[in-house]
């Protein structure tokens, strides 16, 4: 128990120097990408508030690179004391040695996805809301266990849609609930279908109220089998309108994912991107895994290099394994539980192959 603890004090303590590295770094870029997007529209103090906004997200998405260099920078560390040498003349085999390490990473893991995941989630919706409103962008679109709502207009008119279910883009509306104002509420329209084409939404079986000054709505009410209501969105607004999967919370994504698909919404993207956080730690312990396999030997002259060469090589390709089968599974080709676990399991298959093989030959 002396030996795992010393190896997991080591590995959490190069963890720490690895992301104190990113940290800084990351920060530093960030900085200066923030200042050349909002140079002209913000100031430095806002800029700065923009940048601590985004590092969350952008340390969270580079946890498996700092893994693989954690693991390398530990294992090239006990080779070079001779440490490695030591723990197998003692009778412990890589396997055993690796126990530590991996509960770390595991631990780091789950707390990164349990923790820093709804952490990342808050900052990252904080950021755009400003970077938007720096832009002068407004979200058109919100989704709540009633239905979902849209906004439309101009300075002069604003419009509230509210529709009980849709298509998968939100051009194609059912139940929907027109409310338009000027000053106060001017209008109020209930349609059973709606169809956004050409710049206008085209309603079916329509009865119009008549709000503002008129003293009795219900009687000035009319009916219509068609009307006609211009708009300002298009399709892509909509769809943009729902922002990334990273930026709501892994604890409340399931709930997001159920009023989607009831809302009419295909909800892939989200389904998969829940799944890829679940196995987050997975993956983590795999990039350990693929480190160990490279660099937990004793080193001898100009393989170093090589051996820590391929290790990132194998790292990264793994990692563009992952992003792929996620598009595949976004695009329905692969099953939403196949394209996130995975990858993972094929890191830690081949890894553990590589290892035994190292071992006993």
């Amino acid at each position: 128990m002396i030996l795992h603890r010393y190896f997991a004090y080591r590995f959490a303590l190069t963890f720490g120097g690895v992301l104190g590295i990113f940290i800084v770094m990351l920060t530093l870029l960030d900085l200066i990408d923030q200042l050349r997007s909002f140079s002209s529209d913000a100031t430095f103090q806002e800029v700065l508030s923009l940048t601590l906004l985004s590092a969350p997200q952008g340390l969270y998405r580079m946890l498996p690179l700092m893994m693989i260099l954690t693991t390398i920078a530990l294992f090239l560390g006990l080779a070079r004391t001779s440490e490695l040498v030591v723990t197998r003349a003692a009778g412990r085999s890589a396997l055993r040695a690796l126990l530590a390490p991996l509960a770390v990473a595991m631990l780091i893991g789950v707390l990164g996805v349990a923790v820093f995941n709804p952490i990342v989630a808050a900052t990252s919706k904080e950021y755009d809301r400003r970077a938007d409103d720096l832009r002068g962008v407004a979200s058109v679109l919100r989704i709540s266990s009633d239905g979902f709502w849209l906004r439309q207009g101009s300075a002069e008119r604003q419009s509230v849609i509210r529709a009980v279910a849709t298509n998968v883009d939100g051009t194609q509306l059912r139940g929907v609930t027109f409310i338009t104002f000027e000053d106060g509420p001017v209008r109020r329209i209930e349609a059973a279908r709606a169809t956004l084409v050409d710049g206008a939404w085209e309603l079916e079986d329509v009865k119009l109220w008549p709000l503002g000054d008129t003293p009795n709505p219900e009687a000035a009410a009319e009916t219509h089998a068609r009307f006609s209501i211009p708009s300002t969105l298009t399709p892509d607004q909509i769809r943009d309108s729902f922002g990334t999967p990273s930026s709501i919370a892994i604890w409340d994504l399931p709930g997001f994912i159920d009023r989607l698909e009831t809302a009419g919404f295909a909800a892939r993207r989200h389904l998969m991107w829940f799944h890829s956080e679940l196995a987050q730690p997975l993956f983590l312990m795999a990039m350990v895994l693929i480190g160990a396999g490279f660099t937990m030997r004793h080193q001898r002259g100009g393989r170093t290099g090589l051996m820590v060469l391929f290790a990132i090589l194998l790292s990264f390709g793994l990692y563009f394994l992952r992003n792929f089968t996620a598009v595949l599974g976004e695009n329905g080709q692969l099953p939403v539980a196949l394209a996130a676990w995975a990858p993972p399991f094929v890191g830690i298959g081949l890894s553990l192959g590589l290892l035994l093989h190292l071992e006993d030959g």
